[in-house]
Formats: C-alpha cells, structure tokens, sequence
C-alpha cells in the first residue's frame, strides 16, 4: 500500500511541527497490518471502501502504513504486552458521518476506538486497547458552536484544542479565561471527558462540564441535563437535570461517541496573584498538606493547589546530565546543592489568587498569618499583575513564569521534561508514562507514600519525579515516569518503577484516576467491592446500549458481552 500525505493535525506550526516530532522517531518503524477481529482482508477491504464514502473520501481513511500517527508513540516494547496496532482510522467531520461510520461498523461488528487529539500521550496516546480495532478520529470535527461571555461559558466539538479555544477568545476581545491543561495542543472536550485538569479557577474541567451531545452506538443522538431540551436557554448554565443525571456516564467511557460539551469559563479577573511557598526537606511534604489542605477546605484558598519536587523543576529547565552524570539516583546531598544553586525548596506550593484586587490582598494576608505560624520553616512568595487603571487583566501581560497556564495561556513550556534522561548530544528521544493515584490529604498518608515511591524509584536508578494536585480531601499524585525510548535499560526500568508503584498503591488502598491501555483493567480491578458490582453494572448498561460491542472495548477495564471471555488475551 502506498504511503499518503496525513494532512496537518494543526493549523498553528508550533503545535503542528511538535505533533510531527512526536511520531516521526518511532522506536518501531514498521505497522504490522491487523485485521479486526474476525474479519477476513476482503471483508474489511470493502469496509474501508463504505467508511471512505461515509467522510467524504479516501483522504479522510488510513490503513496499512499510513498508520503511523495512531500508535502508541511512547511504547515500551520490554513491558510483556502485545503491541497495540488499529487497522485503520477514519476521520469524520460531522454528526451525520459519525452515523454513517457507526452504522459500517454494526454492519461488519468492527470495534471503533474514539478519540479527539489523540494526545492523551503517557496513557497510549491514539492507540487503542483491541488491536485491529478502527480508530474513529475526531479531530476535523473543530467548530467552536458558541462563547458565551455574558455567562462566561463555551460549547465545543471534540476536535477544538485549548489553543483553538484561547485564540477565539482572544482575537473578539471576550472578557473570559478559558482553562488549559499543561500542554495546549490537546482537545478541551478529550480532555474534560478523561477527567483531565488545568490551573485556573474553572480548572478541574469535568466539574464545570454541563451539557453534553452524544452519539450512541446505534447511531441515536442523546443530550444531557438541560441541553435534553430543545429551546432551553439554560443549556449549558447547570448541572441541575430532571431525573437521575446520566452526563458521568460518559466520562472516561466507552458508552457513546461525545461530539458537543458545554464548560465553564473563568471570568476574566481585574487582577492575579502569583503565589509560591516552597519548603526545603521532602519530609516537609506532611507540614504543607495539611496546612494547605485546611486553608483549600476552609476556602482561603478557593481554587486548586499545584505542587511540585525539586527534580520536577530542574526537568522543565534541562537535562539530567546537567545536574548529575554518574549512575543511580540524584543523591541526597546532590539534592541539597541544586536547592541552593537555583534557591528553591525540595517543595514548591505554586496556586494563584483571582478577583478584585482588594479581595486577593486580603486572601493573601490570611495565607501569610497562616502559613508563618504553621510552617514556619517554608517561603511565601508573591507578585501581584493587575489591569491598567479599571481594565481587566490582560492573560498575556502576564510572564510565562508567573502565568502561562495559572491564566490560561496555552503553550508547549513543559514538553522538554520528557528529555530529562536523553543524553546531551541529542541522540536520545524523549518519552514519558504516569502512575497517578488519588490520595487522601493527610500529611502522614502523603509523607509515607513518597517515602515509599522514592524507594521505588531509586532502586532502579531513576529519580523522584512527582507533582501533585491538591483539591478539598484528595490530592491525584502525579509519579511521572520519563525516559529515553531509545534505551531498552530505561524503557524496562520505567515498566519495573510503574509495576512497584502500582503494588504499593495498591497495599494502601490507592488507585490511578486514569490509565494507560496496558493498565485499564489492572486498575479498575481494584473496584472490587461486592464482585465488582461497579463494573458489572456499567457493563450491563454497555451491553444495552451498544448490542454489537463497537465502541472502544475495554476502555477503562469496560468489556462488551462480545468480547468478555476475551478480554484477557485482546488487552495483552
């Protein structure tokens, strides 16, 4: 099969050109042709042909070794699993192809794997967890349907990127903050539907969703809460519905095809303050979770709380060997010095106040009270950005350093930590995955748990990683796992960390908020409770609504009846 042109992902060149870099140094150059699932090369051939039809021609389908931006760009060959190959994608640009699509798929039971961007990278990125399955494409379905500035809310398609979202609102002068996740070349609605988060006060996306469309299996279209009516002018203002409220079943779900999301917007504020407080020892980390804990509870500090180790830090600004280029973990005392050079804490608290200025100093007067008499040992930092005279605050007056993503300016600032352990001389290729548990905010809970991850990770040779976002009672502790994919010894090492972390995890009750593809049903097999009644509820209602089983089986550890006795060998 001859190779085609995929057309850009991207019409802005920093994110096309980044997507380019991502799959352009595969660690595995050639795509095995996979069938779907017991389907023979003639019947799919003829498959492909009703799919190319259905979104407007051939342009819009990819097979064979076209398929090269729909695996996993960050696999670990070493890691025991089958490598996770689809057999083509297909690119719909409509509800009505989206139909169309599903329609051939029911007709020739061919499983569908849905994504937005496909940049749910360190997870499996686009790739699906049954190989052969279709990967059905949403990136051309890109319309921003509405902003609304009064209400300060947005409706979006799946293929909209936060960067999309933040020019739009940008180029009309509209008095919103749109959120942004760390990297802004990701979708707004992927995103929010795989519970993702971003930094400013409507930040933790899928609480401010309201108002879904969704596509069903069969090609039935559904909306959610007040959107379930046709003329209500209170669409996408609440989450208050009639009857039981079904818009959480479609979060990080395999039961429709999500192709509208209402979110809320923050209000553009008169004025932004930067905060940081940084603590010098790790075992600090018990002192600041609850001291910060208490003040997200009481709602001193209204909105979400980053935290990140001193290793993080230094990944964002170079390279390992800049700081260490001997084997083994960073040590301790190593640690202390790159705390003095950089004068920083092994902690950095970083959290930003929005409003009226008035209001913030006075927010800021009680953090300080608080934080001096609670832990006395750490450092509170500000920088107060205001509007001109009356005006609003302008996001991009505001430097990367103190704002990018604390005011919902989207970028790529962070994608160098995945070099963190490539060599200088530019041979290696950067690569990351995650282990990302809940974690109650209990300092003791918090302390042990680093404790042990460092353990984990300096008995491989690599370094303490992690951030955390602190919330109300929870933190999602992220231990990133970055490596060169081009070193087999670090590709193994990051498996083994991930392994470890997950059974520590597991001894103390803890499970991700979401998963890789080879870790789904890994992790949803810890929502044991009465047999695993969740999962057996969730999947009664998958057999209802998708008969056929092609909507992306086994996300999330959910299996269609079709593929149940399978689903050990198919997400191998």
């Amino acid at each position: 099969m001859a190779t085609k042109q995929t057309p850009p992902r991207y019409a802005d060149a920093i994110y096309q050109n980044a997507h380019d870099e991502m799959f352009s140094k595969p660690i595995r150059p050639d795509i095995p042709i996979v069938l779907p699932p017991g389907l023979d090369q003639q019947t799919f051939d003829k498959a492909l042909e009703e799919f190319a039809a259905a979104v407007g021609g051939s342009e819009y389908t990819f097979s064979g070794e076209n398929l090269k931006e729909y695996v996993d760009p960050y696999e670990i060959p070493e890691s025991g699993k089958e490598r996770n190959t689809p057999s083509a994608a297909v690119c719909p640009s409509t509800i009505a192809e989206v139909q169309a699509v599903l329609k051939i798929a029911n007709k020739y039971t061919i499983p569908l794997w849905t994504v937005s961007r496909g940049k749910n990278l360190g997870y499996g990125g686009p790739a699906p967890v049954v190989s052969g399955s279709v990967v059905l494409d949403l990136h051309r379905m890109n319309k921003i349907i509405e902003v609304n500035e009064k209400l300060a809310y947005a409706v979006v398609e799946p293929g909209v990127t936060f960067a999309d979202l933040y020019e739009y609102c940008i180029s009309r002068k509209l008095k919103v903050w749109p959120s942004t996740a760390s990297l802004g070349w990701g979708s707004v609605l992927g995103n929010t539907l795989d519970r993702g988060m971003g930094f400013v006060p409507k930040g933790i996306h899928h609480e401010n969703m309201a108002g879904l469309e969704v596509v069903l299996a069969d090609g039935d279209v559904v909306r959610t809460g007040q959107f379930a009516m046709t003329n209500s002018p209170s669409a996408h203002l609440t989450k208050l519905n009639f009857g039981p409220s079904i818009e959480g079943l479609f979060l990080q779900s395999n039961l429709g095809v999500v192709t509208k999301l209402g979110l809320f917007l923050t209000p553009q504020p008169q004025a932004y303050m930067a905060c940081t407080f940084d603590m010098p020892e790790l075992e600090d980390i018990e002192t600041l979770t609850d001291v910060f804990g208490a003040m997200r509870r009481n709602d001193t500090i209204p909105h979400g709380v980053y935290v990140f180790s001193i290793v993080e830090w230094i990944a964002i600004f170079g390279q390992r060997a800049d700081w260490w280029d001997k084997p083994g973990a960073i040590p301790d005392w190593r640690i202390k010095e790159i705390q003095k050079t950089l004068d920083t804490g092994f902690w950095t608290v970083k959290f930003g106040l929005y409003g009226a200025k008035n209001l913030i100093q006075a927010q800021y007067d009680e953090i300080q009270r608080v934080a001096a008499k609670e832990a006395p040992t750490g450092r509170l930092r500000n920088v107060l950005y205001t509007g001109e005279g009356d005006e609003l605050l302008d996001a991009a007056s505001v430097p990367q350093t103190h704002g990018g993503m604390f005011v919902g300016v989207p970028s790529m600032w962070s994608i160098p930590m995945v070099d963190f352990y490539s060599p200088k001389d530019g041979s290696g290729i950067g690569a990351h995955g995650a282990y990302s548990p809940v974690i109650p905010l209990d300092g003791k809970t918090m302390l042990s748990w680093v404790k042990a991850a460092k353990v984990v990770y300096e008995s491989h040779g690599f370094d303490l990683l992690c951030d955390f976002f602190m919330q109300e009672r929870h933190a999602v502790f992220v231990c990133m796992l970055c490596f060169d994919k081009t070193q087999p010894e670090q590709r193994l090492g990051v498996d083994r960390i991930f392994n470890g972390l997950f059974e520590e995890g597991k001894k103390r009750g803890f499970a991700k908020y979401r998963a890789h593809i080879h870790h789904m049903d890994q992790n949803a097999d810890l929502f044991d409770f009465n047999n695993h009644a969740y999962r057996r509820f969730v999947q009664t209602i998958k057999d209802s609504l998708d008969t056929n089983g092609i909507l992306s089986p086994g996300k999330m550890g959910i299996w269609p009846k079709r593929f149940r006795e399978q689903r050990e060998s198919l997400s191998q």
